[in-house]
């Protein structure tokens, strides 16, 4: 495989997770390897793409559907993207991988809601959430499917940012993506 060919590292998880923060550690390294990389987070595309939207299924299910067809562009055009949203609809997903095919990487940053509602700027939102005045708040009072078959399962309460941006890395080594010699340059 070569190491020019896109991909798509997609970010799934609870809010809180640790998503944003592996997929910022993980662009420096993979940028630092050589490989020209995007990042489209899901609250930056919010703001731009998808001003306007709310959080119903719908509303949700376009938004992921938006992100996934500009990562998508991308990563068949030979870039790397690196996608962080909750994208809480399994079924939603499962487009996304059908669209780009071999090159989806989806990985599960798997953190406990508990855990998650106590991570820096969240505390408040988890626990407006969780009085009801947010409604349709992912993991609270609308549904998380999680992935039962992602690429990388990350135990993002159980490792540092670091480690699990280390589990990607090689994950993306291992299948062609960023070249070893490569990453090793980054490392020094």
């Amino acid at each position: 495989m070569s190491t020019n060919k896109g991909f798509i590292i997609w970010f799934t998880g609870l809010s809180g997770s640790g998503k944003t923060t592996i997929a910022r550690i993980l662009e420096k390294r993979v940028q630092a390897a050589g490989r020209h990389l995007e990042s489209l987070d899901g609250d930056v595309v919010r703001t731009h793409l998808s001003k306007g939207l709310g959080f119903s299924k719908e509303d949700r299910d376009t938004n992921i559907r938006r992100i996934g067809y500009v990562g998508h562009l991308l990563q068949r055009n030979g870039v790397g993207v690196v996608c962080s949203a909750i994208s809480p609809y399994r079924a939603t997903r499962d487009e996304l991988r059908e669209m780009v095919g071999a090159d989806f990487i989806e990985v599960y940053a798997d953190c406990p809601l508990e855990i998650c509602a106590t991570r820096d700027g969240k505390v408040e939102m988890y626990a407006k959430a969780m009085r009801g005045e947010i409604k349709e708040f992912t993991g609270v009072s609308d549904p998380y499917e999680a992935p039962e078959k992602p690429e990388l399962h990350l135990h993002t309460h159980q490792e540092t940012p670091e480690e699990s941006a280390d589990r990607v890395m090689r994950y993306l080594v291992e299948h062609g993506y960023v070249a070893p010699v490569a990453v090793v340059a980054a490392a020094r």
